[in-house]
């Protein structure tokens, strides 16, 4: 056996080099590259092993951990987990600055390498800097953290323990039902030594997805189930996307005439132009998709873990009879809430599906039904996003004007707030992936980072990323990434001086304004934030707009500016659109003293009466 002579962390670097993935018929890289903030835990060890591969290996430095990892899976996402990237940080803050983004992936099924640097194997240092000490376990570190929230976890106190460590990795990074982040803790002086590993490690080796196909009987059941549908759905997951299955399902919906409903992941399946689209569903939904899914006697849930906004905390599927198919490759997700499952990947699902199905094809009332109701949507949609002179335009109305601005090809990004909801109902998505959300976790911070990843992924299209003031101060630093890596993006900031959604919340569950707009904190003088100033010593190319018109000729601007733009406008943080949407559990306490929550109490008790518990 031919072997050659490296340390730990030179050797992660050649393997890692040596993925490869097939992307539109051109054999590639599966790791785009590294993100890496250096720190003792990694700078001696890792940097200077990636320093050796930073051709092949591109390494890009960030501006902060948890917005590293937040490109990484952005990156990831827009790749349709096919590509991917890894992530380094020192011990102690830096690590654990990763651990939000590691469960953002966790959460989200998506493809990311963590490599935090760990404590000294051997512990003659101890206690190093940086180091997490338990009174009770001296095995514990800080990365312990990362467990739950990674799909494997190892901690390398070897050099050889980095061979089979990385081939589970890569088995996990790439297996279409166990996908998530991997963590690989990296003790700082194993990084270092040497160990004469196998040539053949370092093969180039291509990772190609796999398509596991439905166990007859399972698709029996199934095609049975579907066969006799009166009032059939389909619910377009994430796994839509990611299996590249949306040709398929236009044509499943096509030919069997089956309105088809989408998830914050799955939006874009569809191009929200087709007749069968009828839009989001949910606690964000339309009120197509939404009066479709509560009489629906047959749900296809394709590539969806089915959480509670995609099914109004289970209170959305009225009808008593109904089924619920759950075609996804994790027997988790596939089997929630006694579905039948068709444990399979989503394009040969799909497939199978369409090949059997024969002529069967939904009742021509239940295709009116959908009709009169998109037409209905779009009605309220259009109403809801129309410019207008109001002082403080509201968030749909903001959304109309990139849209109209932009187009529908334009890669939207956002995250958590009231933005996903409205963005969900509104957006006009064209392309598969062009509607880029993070709300599986809901993370505040991830929009900045998460376009710099997208547009990695997708550098000739526009990417535009909005994003509230109270995501904005949590994480802006990666408009410096953005503009240090010539990755223009457009960055609309939606000014309503606070947490607008959770306030809205707040007043919805009977409480008092409290602690969410600015005005409603404690405060000695309310600050005066110039977001417009701010982006621009950033590096951006940054204005403040007074009005709709401004920001429609602002967005016309920046997609012709060399570098980032960062447009900001005030908004109103009460107004959001009235239509669509659906009921969501937010428990309300019991008694108080104020009347208001107790009226919400008592609403509250009515609605939890529609929760289908055993389904």
């Amino acid at each position: 056996m031919t072997t050659i002579r490296l340390t730990m962390a030179q050797a992660l670097a050649r393997f890692l080099a040596s993925q490869k993935t097939i992307v539109g018929g051109q054999t590639v890289p599966i790791f785009g590259g590294v993100w890496a903030i250096f720190g003792h835990g990694n700078v001696a060890g890792i940097g200077e092993a990636l320093y050796q591969h930073r051709d092949e290996l591109p390494t890009f430095r960030a501006h902060n951990e948890q917005g590293m990892g937040h490109a990484a899976v952005a990156y990831a996402k827009a790749s349709f987990r096919r590509r991917m990237m890894a992530v380094t940080s020192s011990i102690g803050p830096g690590a654990t600055n990763m651990v939000t983004a590691c469960a953002l992936a966790h959460v989200n099924r998506l493809p990311v390498l963590f490599l935090p640097g760990d404590v000294f194997a051997n512990r003659r240092p101890d206690p190093v800097l940086q180091q997490v000490e338990d009174f009770g376990d001296g095995t514990v570190s800080a990365n312990d953290v990362f467990r739950p929230v990674s799909r494997y976890f190892d901690r390398i106190t070897r050099p050889e323990q980095i061979i089979p460590a990385l081939q589970r990795a890569m088995a996990v990074l790439t297996d279409p039902a166990d996908c998530g982040p991997v963590t690989l803790s990296l003790c700082q002086d194993v990084q270092a030594e040497a160990y004469d590993y196998p040539e053949a490690f370092f093969d180039e080796t291509i990772w190609t997805p796999r398509r596991v196909r439905p166990s007859e009987d399972e698709l029996k059941v199934a095609l049975a189930a579907l066969s006799d549908a009166k009032k059939p759905l389909i619910i377009a997951g994430g796994g839509v996307l990611y299996s590249g299955a949306t040709e398929t399902l236009r044509a499943l919906a096509e030919a069997h005439r089956i309105p088809v409903a989408e998830t914050q992941a799955g939006k874009s399946s569809l191009p929200a132009s087709h007749p069968l689209n009828m839009g989001s569903i949910g606690v964000t939904g339309t009120s197509a998709a939404n009066q479709l899914a509560e009489e629906a006697d047959v749900i296809l849930a394709v590539g969806t873990r089915l959480q509670d906004f995609t099914t109004g905390s289970w209170a959305l599927f009225q009808n008593d009879r109904k089924t619920i198919i759950g075609l996804n490759t994790q027997v988790f997700d596939a089997t929630k809430h006694r579905a039948l499952p068709l444990v399979a990947d989503a394009l040969a699902g799909l497939k199978e599906i369409a090949l059997e199905l024969g002529a069967h094809a939904a009742p021509a009332a239940w295709l009116k039904k959908a009709e009169d109701g998109r037409k209905a949507w779009f009605t309220a949609a259009d109403k809801a996003t129309a410019a207008t002179n109001a002082a403080l335009p509201s968030d749909g109305q903001v959304i109309g004007a990139v849209q109209r601005a932009l187009g529908e090809h334009a890669t939207v990004v956002c995250a958590a707030g009231g933005l996903p909801g409205e963005l969900h109902k509104l957006w006009q998505a064209g392309a598969p992936g062009s509607y880029h959300l993070e709300y599986g976790y809901s993370t505040m911070g991830y929009e900045i980072a998460g376009g710099v990843g997208v547009k990695m992924a997708k550098p000739a299209e526009e990417v535009v990323v909005m994003v509230g003031d109270g995501s904005y101060l949590m994480m802006n630093s990666e408009i410096v990434t953005s503009v240090m890596l010539g990755l223009r993006l457009t960055i609309v900031v939606l000014d309503n001086a606070g947490y607008g959604c959770i306030n809205r919340l707040q007043m919805a569950t009977g409480g008092a304004n409290f602690n969410n707009l600015l005005k409603d904190a404690k405060h000695a003088v309310l600050p005066a934030i110039d977001f417009a100033a701010h982006a621009a010593s950033l590096g951006a190319i940054a204005t403040k707009v007074a009005s709709i018109a401004e920001l429609e000729a602002g967005l016309a601007a920046a997609v012709k500016n060399d570098r980032t733009t960062v447009l900001v406008i005030d908004t109103d943080p009460l107004v959001t659109t009235e239509a669509g949407g659906h009921w969501w559990d937010v428990a309300v306490p019991e008694v108080s003293p104020r009347p208001q929550v107790n009226a919400a109490r008592k609403a509250y008790e009515k609605a939890i009466q529609a929760q289908r518990v055993l389904d």
